[in-house]
């Protein structure tokens, strides 16, 4: 089986996985920042809730509704951030965009599962699913823009 075969199976498996059974899934009651995605195209809608202590995610977690792409990048995201600085966030973040826009190859050591989003950047039109939980997070952390839309 070649490599990329693999990451292929990979993709799928993960993806299934966290549509059907999304991490950190509901509404984070003791959050302090928060901000709302819409990707019109595909009709995805998600709300971020973010708990943050000092410069520490303690606690993050997202609800809504969307294609399985969009559900699984939210799902996976939510565990690539929690625990993690903000500079990290912010790091892992513009990494993500980068790697699933195709402007930069996927490093699996320094993202992790979230590699497999690498594939997104020969769908152009799905790249809105994969990034929509992400953009919503940076609004929720950084712009201070409450409400998001991928238009």
């Amino acid at each position: 089986m070649d490599a990329n075969s693999e990451l292929g199976d990979l993709y799928q498996e993960l993806i299934l996985d966290h549509h059907k059974r999304p991490r950190n899934f509901g509404v984070l009651a003791q959050a302090n920042h928060h901000a709302e995605g819409r990707n019109p195209l595909c009709g995805d809608q998600l709300t971020i809730d973010v708990q943050v202590d000092g410069s520490n995610i303690v606690d993050v977690k997202f609800n809504g509704s969307g294609c399985a792409i969009s559900t699984a990048a939210a799902s996976m995201m939510t565990e690539a951030v929690k625990g993690k600085s903000l500079a990290e966030t912010d790091v892992l973040y513009h990494r993500y965009h980068a790697v699933v826009t195709g402007k930069i190859e996927a490093d699996p050591e320094a993202m992790g599962k979230l590699a497999v989003f690498a594939a997104m950047s020969e769908f152009p039109m799905r790249v809105k699913c994969a990034t929509l939980a992400w953009h919503t997070l940076h609004a929720a952390l950084e712009t201070g823009e409450k409400v998001i839309t991928t238009e």
